[in-house]
């Protein structure tokens, strides 16, 4: 008499060879943080931000999102009308590597691959040894979809806190240690 194989052992099979063959899955980005800093899940959502600004500086693209907090301050004229702008209050830089748009006329120049992610979060009481903000940013590698936690080693160089971008941002502690201007729409 021959023996069958129970189906659940056939099932067990199948989908032991189908998960063999399957592509490992990309980073999960909300679960990388700076080490004693800020987390990237703290900005879940950023993607659907508002845009503050756009910039340009050296050979990287970016742009400037703030959250409905940040965009509200800027409505009501945060930094300058000497205001800080209110706990709760987060910004994102999204930097990519250029590239030239072929195909549109006069072949703009437009994101490429993306370099890196920085955030910066008010929030007065958590951050009080750096004028009220986190900062953060974290390197984006291609070829492996995922996010690190800059280091001392990255241009500029980052701490592994949440005072990161302290030092660089002193120089416009005037505007609330805010370089971003809104501008006029």
């Amino acid at each position: 008499m021959k023996k069958r194989m129970p189906l659940s052992v056939i099932l067990s099979m199948l989908l032991a060879i189908l998960a063999i063959g399957a592509p490992i899955s990309a980073q999960d980005k909300y679960t990388v943080r700076v080490p004693n800093g800020l987390a990237f899940s703290e900005f879940r959502g950023y993607e659907d931000w508002s845009v503050i600004a756009i910039s340009q500086n050296g050979a990287l693209i970016a742009v400037i999102l703030g959250n409905p907090v940040m965009i509200d301050a800027y409505k009501r004229g945060v930094p300058g009308n000497g205001k800080p702008f209110p706990d709760g209050a987060k910004m994102a830089k999204i930097h990519w590597n250029p590239k030239k748009n072929e195909a549109a006329p006069g072949q703009p120049t437009v994101p490429g691959t993306q370099h890196d992610a920085d955030f910066m979060m008010k929030d007065s009481k958590r951050f009080t040894d750096s004028g009220g903000w986190g900062w953060a940013a974290f390197e984006y590698d291609a070829a492996s979809d995922s996010f690190m936690p800059a280091t001392t080693a990255n241009n500029p160089p980052q701490g592994n806190d949440a005072k990161c971008g302290f030092a660089c941002h002193t120089i416009v502690k005037n505007r609330d240690y805010v370089f971003t201007e809104y501008g006029k729409r």
